[in-house]
């Protein structure tokens, strides 16, 4: 067997970041981060299409711990968010613990030496915790289409970009409407000769206030990181007072929904695409998307909106469910990832030897969003129902980066005989947990507002976004409650042995 670690945390985005740099606060320096990639920086490493950019402003988009005082631009592109997650990998000194190139092809539990075996095309290694941060905008999702595999041209993801495709004077296909498709368009579209949007479902579109950051802002952020700070703290107070209208209250939302529709109206004076680009759904069902260049981009004459999905490709012909047809040289999928059947799940073999996805066959489910009964000593960094449809996931990372730090105190404290000691949240606190948030989620707008929408599993139950505000996930993530926790010990020395199988308890 391999290096052995106290903490390996799977994935070098914001959270398996984020979560190395909280181990090395906590003074928790035996840990790798794994990463299958050649460098830092997750979806945003991943992320490169033309057009790339955050669509929650760069104040709001940056570790509290970490304050970034030179932002370019108030919604920052992908490179200065990328070239961020590099300097504070340096900042915090993470390089002599990351492991490049190390995908994780499994992760098994020993229930008799109580840690988990990690098998990486790269070697193997065992660790007391896995904190796993492989995010759910990891694996892009392209449809089965029929006949794609004989499509004669290019074909990519956006998350896959292939930048030695040259797309100037070329025929494009752009297959979605998501919160890429809608910035790749605008981009290409002064290049490409044809481009034609397959448009399965509209989103609904604001104007994106996006401005350059002044040199005497940047320079005031430098001299008092207080305003900074300030800015920050309004900027999600804003989103805070939003909250209660997407969860409580949607009817509330008629009013945005009519200066959606006028966004439209200003852009597209052509009464048919008007209304092809208009939703039926009620505003904030799905995300609502920022572009201030989307709409002007599909009215410009060298594209066309097809209102209905890729069915079939035929040769370089594809063909909507609709019948309509159109030639492309290129096909490029704006179709999400697999986010609530995340393939690392398939990797995740448990105590009763089963892997987190069958575990999940139902619907995935965790204790406040980060351990998962069944798997002892094993979290999730963004795991099921903590996701936000209109704040910043760094304040969703950093309450569950709180919930590890103590996770790790609470077993430290446990392990007074010096044998091994492990965490399984017990069944009943997850269904305990979960139902709560699910009868929180029935009268939000993600549920009611007529959509179907990548929140939902093929269940139709919303198992990724946070029925709340980011203030009360970080009050229900300060602690662990070991009460809602399966104690699980083992005699034996620490290092290198197997230990006789665990004796569990149950902490009342």
């Amino acid at each position: 067997m391999g290096q052995h670690v106290r903490v390996a945390v799977v994935g070098s985005g914001f959270g398996g970041l984020g979560a190395a740099i909280r181990l090395r606060r906590e003074g928790i320096t035996d840990f790798v981060v794994l990463e299958r990639a050649g460098s830092v920086g997750g979806t945003w490493r991943d992320n490169s299409y033309p057009g790339c950019a955050c669509d929650v402003p760069s104040h709001l988009y940056s570790f509290s711990f970490a304050p970034n005082p030179d932002w370019p631009r108030a919604f920052s592109g992908q490179r200065h968010i990328r070239a961020y997650l590099e300097r504070i990998a340096d900042a915090f000194g993470l390089r002599p613990h990351l492991r490049t190139h190390h995908e994780v092809l499994l992760m098994r539990w020993d229930p008799d030496a109580l840690y988990w075996e990690i098998e990486t095309s790269r070697g193997t290694f065992t660790a007391d915790v896995v904190v796993s941060a492989a995010g759910p905008l990891s694996d892009p999702r392209i449809p089965d289409i029929p006949g794609l595999a004989g499509f004669p041209g290019k074909v990519f993801h956006s998350a896959r970009w292939d930048h030695d495709y040259e797309l100037r004077g070329k025929r494009v296909a752009v297959i979605g409407t998501g919160a890429s498709a809608i910035q790749i368009v605008p981009a290409i579209q002064p290049d490409v000769s044809r481009l034609t949007l397959f448009q399965r479902t509209p989103p609904w579109v604001m104007p994106r206030a996006d401005r350059a950051i002044s040199a005497a802002e940047r320079r005031l952020h430098r001299a008092l990181p207080f305003t900074a700070a300030a800015r920050r703290k309004l900027l999600w107070g804003i989103r805070e007072l939003q909250v209660q209208a997407f969860t409580k209250r949607p009817n509330e939302l008629g009013l945005v929904e009519s200066l959606a529709k006028a966004n439209i109206a200003r852009a597209v004076k052509d009464p048919a695409l008007r209304a092809a680009l208009t939703p039926s759904y009620r505003i904030g069902c799905k995300r609502i998307l920022l572009s201030s260049s989307y709409y002007p981009a599909l009215a410009r004459p060298n594209v066309e909106v097809v209102a209905s999905a890729l069915a079939e490709v035929r040769g370089s012909t594809l063909v909507a469910a609709d019948g309509t047809e159109c030639e492309a040289d290129a096909v490029v999928f704006g179709t999400g990832f697999h986010v609530t059947d995340m393939p690392i799940a398939e990797r995740v073999v448990g105590a009763e030897g089963i892997t987190l996805a069958e575990a999940w066959r139902n619907g995935m489910e965790s204790l406040r969003g980060a351990t998962a009964a069944g798997f002892p000593n094993w979290m999730t960094i963004i795991g099921p129902n903590t996701g936000l449809g209109n704040s910043s996931m760094i304040l969703i990372i950093e309450s569950q980066l709180n919930y590890m730090a103590d996770f790790l105190r609470q077993l430290d404290g446990l392990d007074v005989f010096g044998g091994r000691v492990a965490l399984a949240p017990r069944p009943a606190a997850v269904r305990t947990w979960n139902h709560r948030v699910q009868e929180r989620m029935k009268r939000t707008v993600w549920n009611t507002g007529g959509c179907t929408s990548w929140y939902l599993d093929v269940n139709g139950r919303n198992t990724t976004i946070w029925p709340g505000t980011t203030a009360e996930f970080r009050r229900a993530t300060r602690r662990v409650d070991l009460s809602e926790y399966e104690v699980i010990r083992a005699a034996g020395p620490r290092e290198g042995v197997r230990s006789p199988a665990g004796e569990r308890e149950t902490v009342r």
